[in-house]
């Protein structure tokens, strides 16, 4: 709808307007799916497509989380469109097309319906990276996105294939599982109960460590998470946001479908392997922030900390299985408050007024707590909120994500996540000590550079959704809402 309104309705794309059809669009579809939740909630898990689909409560929060994404997206980047003066029709029709594949990607319950959804997503974030054509940073950015994201399928498809080999004709391969002449050996169920028939065979345990790496790739999980820094630093601000948060828990969510469900007869194999890729990834992320002084780049990092953080969450899953398992619900809560967080940082970035967008520096933003009281007070949240500061819910849930390890004892990766934490409020603390202090008096002379906050006070729209964000991860850390009950 958004480009044959562009195409044949509006005669100059770059204006905004169709920025404006796709949040309004975008809104309602959120509200509705709330309020069908709330009033007919579809709790039962039901299969369409030949079982390629499997819907079910979780599934359904995550397609909130997706939506609920992709419309501040939205509004991030429809600011940032008309200040540079790109295409929008293109950026709003990609950015729900993404959000679609994400959805697709959640609910897979066989590995072609995973797979052909996963590239449907990649494809998007191929071009959303390289969207700003006039920077060479963006399409710098793009092409090594491309790169690497085509490696990561590779792994992702190769391990597919294995299983699918053994899968076909287990006795070939050293593998019993009766009668599975009459199974699909792509399905989850069928290559759930060959795992747990043959834990030990060395062919399907290389295809679920490829497939696993291929989904390290796109969480940027360590060792795989070279990519990171480089792709946050060249994106579009508001494609920068959609791949730190979207993208992010989508494939965690796979991952907790995977470990739960197919995988689980290896759960003896996996949980080491996790654990070790889990720690390296928290003191890799935190400790490479910590010599950043670009704000997207220490983003980026402090992301791949998060995801070592929610990789914790996801072994202690295999710990507790079933739709009630606390630590299922404790990683959708981290999820959804590190959205929160996560966009009160990136939506005040977003109303910087820089000569290069990609260059945020700490200097940047020297005294912005008195030059914009609220910008400077969202900020301040958010970055508390990803560091775990009480009140803020980045607090309660770290908390949280720490009771769950100890209750399944990974006492390693417990320690290792209380250490990283520590860490990072180095350079968390950095980056807010330059929002509530003034620039430090210099003896050299230095030109005074045009104030990027010039241009806070025409921002009423995003004001009151950067405040409605920070007031949600307020609440959120008193009231934990509907996660409250599982808690």
């Amino acid at each position: 709808m958004i480009l044959g309104l562009e195409l044949f309705g509006m005669k100059d794309s770059s204006s905004g307007r169709t920025g404006v059809i796709a949040i309004f669009f975008q809104s309602v579809l959120f509200v509705g799916h709330l309020l069908d939740y709330l009033f007919w909630h579809h709790s039962a898990a039901l299969n369409f497509f030949s079982d390629m689909i499997s819907q079910g409560l979780q599934a359904e929060v995550m397609r909130s989380f997706f939506l609920l994404s992709s419309l501040l997206v939205s509004i991030i980047g429809h600011r940032y469109l008309c200040r540079k003066g790109l295409k929008s029709g293109e950026f709003h029709h990609l950015t729900m097309l993404a959000t679609a594949g994400l959805m697709l990607l959640c609910q897979s319950n066989h590995f072609l319906m995973l797979f052909v959804a996963l590239e449907t997503v990649a494809l998007c974030f191929y071009t959303l990276v390289a969207y700003n054509r006039d920077s060479a940073k963006s399409l710098e950015a793009g092409i090594k996105y491309l790169i690497f994201g085509a490696l990561s399928s590779a792994l992702l498809l190769f391990g597919i294939v294995l299983l699918y080999g053994v899968g076909a004709n287990p006795e070939a391969w050293g593998a019993s599982y009766p009668g599975h002449e009459f199974m699909d050996p792509l399905s989850f169920q069928y290559l759930g109960n060959l795992m747990s028939e043959n834990p030990d065979n060395l062919m399907l345990r290389a295809g679920v460590v490829l497939i696993l790496a291929g989904i390290a790739f796109k969480v940027g999980a360590a060792p795989f998470q070279i990519w990171v820094p480089d792709v946050y630093h060249g994106s579009p601000l508001p494609i920068t946001a959609f791949l730190g948060v979207s993208s992010k828990a989508a494939g965690f969510f796979v991952l907790l479908n995977l470990v739960n469900g197919p995988f689980e007869g290896m759960s003896e194999f996996l949980l080491p392997l996790l654990g070790f890729v889990a720690t390296f990834t928290i003191f890799f992320g935190n400790l490479a922030a910590c010599a950043q002084r670009n704000v997207k780049r220490m983003l980026g990092l402090s992301g791949v900390a998060h995801a070592g953080y929610l990789l914790v969450a996801v072994m202690a899953s295999m710990q507790f299985a079933g739709d009630d398992d606390r630590a299922i619900w404790v990683l959708f809560f981290y999820l959804f408050v590190y959205l929160l967080a996560s966009f009160c940082v990136f939506g005040v970035m977003g109303l910087a007024d820089l000569p290069d967008e990609n260059e945020h520096e700490f200097s940047h933003y020297e005294d912005l707590a008195k030059k914009s009281p609220w910008a400077g007070f969202v900020l301040v949240s958010g970055i508390a909120s990803l560091a775990g500061i009480p009140p803020f819910a980045g607090f309660i849930a770290k908390l949280l994500l720490i009771s769950v390890a100890y209750e399944a004892k990974l006492y390693l990766s417990l320690t290792a996540m209380v250490i990283g934490v520590v860490i990072s409020i180095y350079y968390y603390f950095g980056w807010m000590r330059a929002i509530a202090l003034p620039r430090p008096a210099s003896f050299e002379d230095v030109e005074d550079a045009p104030d990027p906050w010039a241009g806070l006070s025409k921002t009423g729209f995003m004001k009151v959704v950067l405040v409605l964000l920070t007031v949600a991860s307020i609440v959120l850390g008193f009231w934990q809402g509907p996660f409250g009950d599982v808690f």
